[in-house]
């Protein structure tokens, strides 16, 4: 099994996982835009009971079903959790080895940002994944 640790700019807040993911996703939807401060939200999805978190933490709801959260020392935002489905996704680029991140779809393309092309052959969808 994948052991997975990461955590925020100042080492603070950390996290580790030693799980499958339940998925790897580019989420390019606004409200992730404006999360992370980028253009898109790379995330690792987990079981919420599969991640154990450490250090202070602060979170804010996004979204009535979605929290994030941050360091409240360094802002580094970490993760967003819905814990009514019980799932937290991580950012890529909080892990400690980002490589471990291998994505496979891109989600909410519709709000993908103009300059930026997508060419890794990967599944494109709109807007959210659809349910198998």
């Amino acid at each position: 099994m994948v052991r997975y640790e990461g955590g925020c700019l100042c080492g603070e807040l950390r996290y580790a996982a030693e799980a499958e993911p339940v998925n790897a996703r580019v989420c390019h939807c606004r409200l992730c835009q404006k999360a992370v401060g980028a253009a898109f939200n790379a995330r690792i999805l987990f079981r919420r009971s599969d991640l154990a978190l450490t250090g202070a933490v602060q979170t804010f709801h996004s979204s009535p079903e979605a929290q994030r959260g941050f360091c409240p020392s360094c802002g580094t935002t970490v993760f967003s959790l819905r814990e009514g489905v019980g799932v937290i996704a991580v950012t890529a680029g909080s892990l400690d080895d980002p490589s471990q991140f291998k994505p496979s779809m891109h989600i909410w393309i519709s709000s993908k940002q103009p300059w930026l092309q997508i060419d890794d052959g990967l599944p494109q969808f709109p807007e959210g994944a659809p349910v198998p």
